[in-house]
């Protein structure tokens, strides 16, 4: 189990290996997001997309369930404080090969609560040509080990 006291800026990752396939695209906007494009395939053809595309929630969804199986996987984690800088870079297409990469930016201790700290990482979203499709910057919160020691 990796503690904030584990973690440095700058710690790389790349994790995961997820097919996306046109009946969970369809699946999810009929769900969450029944746009057009999203939904039917031949109505896609008349989008600006020119073919059926995952839903930018969608993708997200997706990578979360690689970090969630990756590096939060073995971290101490006590949840997160939001996302910023949330981009969708391109779209995704059935048969598509997702994965993620991840840097850690930032770091500090709560002012709040020295039990935890706070762990900002920088995600991207990957295709099978890595090419970067999302990316978005993650506020995670990290149990400490040692809260009552200087982190420094």
């Amino acid at each position: 189990m990796k503690y904030y006291e584990d973690i440095e800026i700058g710690d790389t990752m790349e994790f995961g290996e997820y097919d996306v396939t046109e009946a969970e695209i369809v699946d999810f906007a009929e769900s969450y997001d029944p746009q057009p494009f999203h939904i039917d395939t031949e109505a896609a053809t008349e989008s600006a997309f020119g073919e059926l595309v995952a839903s930018g929630w969608h993708t997200a969804s997706m990578c979360m369930r690689l970090l969630v199986d990756g590096p939060i996987d073995d971290r101490a984690s006590m949840g997160a404080r939001g996302v910023d800088e949330l981009r969708w870079k391109r779209p995704v297409k059935p048969g598509d090969t997702l994965s993620i990469r991840t840097e850690v930016i930032d770091k500090r201790v709560s002012e709040s609560d020295p039990e935890r700290g706070y762990v900002d990482s920088r995600l991207e979203g990957l295709n099978q040509d890595d090419e970067v499709v999302i990316s978005w910057v993650g506020l995670g919160m990290i149990e400490r080990r040692n809260p009552g020691e200087d982190p420094e």
